[in-house]
């Protein structure tokens, strides 16, 4: 695949490159790559892969720009709120290369496309944020025969690998199964500091680039741990179960979404929002817990009146703000989304011997949904 005169212009650091040169920017050119999530990780990678010069570039995302995610989401402009990051982010990088093919997918990776769009590229680069989109990456690489590179970031920490290359690792051999529901945090939730994911997310193009090139070694059956606040890096070595590899089908719809709330399961952990409006019409009010920081009930407000018991104060082992509640009282814990209040709910009936102690679902992100 030869390369346009505009194109040994734009590229012609790459072509003086030892090691890299014309045949490593032809590849690049005819190369493609599938980008689940234009969020944090994606948004950097997006605009490293396009720069380079991958020739065919899918992103898929069925999110919208909020303001809150331009602390991070670099790809993004304050004019983009409320347009799918999808085609935002095709419209950035259409303007940044022209020479290459941007493909935006207003959509989510689910169950019924992902094989189609795992097998129409050479490499996948997982930019999701939780459990239920990384399995099933993983599993639709696996059946697909198709290397993917992943990252995570959290708080200040991020991780990287390059999964399912020329037998190598795969994500189950890493974590063979998806973590009990309510026990961790998306960024949401727990936060994450905004450069990071520059870094990860520009680390995951890196990858990419040298799958598609060949140059250099992939970082398969190593994983990568970042720790920004120290500014220290290690790696890790994984080895290769060859039972994470007998795949016949695709995980079930939903399977290991833990970073979003779980539905209510019968196990009395958890109550809607419907619910909770209706049990406050009827005059059955329960004891409302805010577990949320002040600087979010100051953005968000509250939900009638609640006792204000901020998380950061429970695990700093101040429960002073628990001991006015009633145990005998059926009680219902919120937070932003459902997250932070799941772990509360079951310290309360667990440890303190609560009755009845409910997450609501979904948060105070819920609550605030049109009805």
């Amino acid at each position: 695949m030869t390369l346009s005169k505009n194109e040994l212009a734009r590229y012609q650091r790459h072509l003086t490159l030892a090691g890299f040169g014309p045949a490593g920017q032809e590849k690049l050119k005819g190369g493609s790559v599938l980008v689940i999530g234009a969020g944090g990780l994606g948004c950097p990678a997006l605009l490293y892969l396009a720069a380079a010069g991958v020739g065919r570039i899918v992103i898929v995302d069925s999110d919208r720009v909020e303001v809150s995610n331009l602390q991070r989401q670099v790809l993004y402009t304050s004019a983009d709120e409320g347009q799918p990051k999808a085609e935002a982010a095709a419209a950035r990088l259409r303007a940044l290369n022209p020479f290459i093919t941007i493909e935006p997918i207003v959509a989510r990776f689910t169950r019924d496309n992902a094989l189609e769009l795992v097998r129409s590229v050479n490499v996948v680069l997982d930019g999701s944020d939780n459990f239920g989109t990384r399995y099933l990456v993983n599993d639709a690489c696996v059946l697909a025969d198709r290397p993917f590179v992943y990252g995570a970031i959290q708080g200040f920490e991020g991780q990287l690998s390059v999964f399912n290359w020329q037998g190598g690792p795969t994500y189950r051999c890493l974590f063979p199964a998806p973590p009990e529901p309510g026990t961790v945090q998306n960024c949401a939730e727990a936060g994450v500091l905004g450069v990071l994911p520059g870094l990860i997310g520009t680390a995951q193009a890196t990858e990419v680039i040298k799958l598609l090139t060949g140059i250099g070694e992939p970082l398969s059956g190593r994983l990568l741990l970042w720790d920004s606040l120290a500014m220290r890096s290690q790696t890790v070595a994984l080895a290769a179960d060859p039972r994470s590899r007998q795949i016949s089908e695709l995980p079930p719809a939903g399977a290991g979404e833990v970073c979003a709330v779980p539905g209510l399961d019968g196990d009395g952990k958890e109550i809607d929002v419907a619910e909770l409006r209706a049990a406050l019409a009827a005059g059955r009010e329960p004891q409302l817990v805010d577990v949320r920081e002040d600087w979010e009930r100051q953005m968000s407000g509250t939900i009638g009146a609640d006792h204000h018991a901020p998380l950061s104060q429970i695990m700093s082992g101040d429960s002073s703000a628990l001991t006015v509640l009633d145990p005998t009282r059926p009680t219902v814990v919120y937070c932003a989304a459902g997250q932070r209040s799941l772990n509360v709910a079951r310290s309360l009936r667990e440890q303190l011997g609560f009755r009845t102690a409910l997450s609501l679902r979904g948060g105070m992100h819920a609550w605030q949904r049109p009805v």
